[in-house]
């Protein structure tokens, strides 16, 4: 089974955190929650869902790690500030390891300039940033780009991110 890290902090999208971690944990994938501190709590910004940070930014490796989950809301945007995340995040992606981002997640696969040439969707208001970074956006649920990355737009596609999600950890 694999081990999946989770960039998160506050202001995540609460479903795009809550239904993904429990689709994995349910196949028996580990998840392990990532931010500046371990032990913090964070929390959603619609549901106030509270999150217990399980490893710091700074006791982690991504060789750690066989998987990247990259939940929406406003937390992608306040940890591509911070370049620990940023470079976490191309670490994944130039190692060809899954990586699963829904919403506005994608926000730090532009900032870690990952996305020229790939396949890839995200929120609408972050479509044109993805098309600047080089991406080749498709307004769709769900887009699996090279057996590697998983994108959705917003929580009503979480059923079809969980399933490709899933599908390509089988692999």
């Amino acid at each position: 089974m694999a081990k999946v890290a989770t960039l998160i902090t506050n202001m995540f999208e609460d479903v795009e955190w809550t239904e993904p971690a429990k689709a994995l944990k349910d196949a028996g994938h580990e998840v392990v929650t990532i931010e500046k501190e371990a032990g913090k709590t964070v929390t959603g910004k619609k549901d106030n869902t509270e999150v217990t940070i399980d490893k710091s930014i700074d006791d982690v490796n991504a060789s750690d790690f066989d998987a990247l989950l990259l939940p929406g809301g406003f937390s992608p945007d306040q940890l591509r500030a911070d370049d620990r995340f940023v470079h976490f995040t191309k670490e994944f992606m130039d190692a060809k390891k899954p990586v699963f981002a829904i919403c506005h997640g994608p926000q730090l696969l532009i900032t870690a300039k990952t996305l020229e040439g790939r396949d890839a969707t995200g929120f609408k208001s972050i479509q044109v940033d993805m098309e600047y970074a080089g991406a080749k956006v498709q307004d769709t649920e769900v887009v699996v780009c090279q057996n590697q990355l998983v994108t959705s737009r917003q929580p009503d596609d979480i059923p079809a991110f969980n399933r490709e999600m899933l599908k390509l950890l089988e692999n």
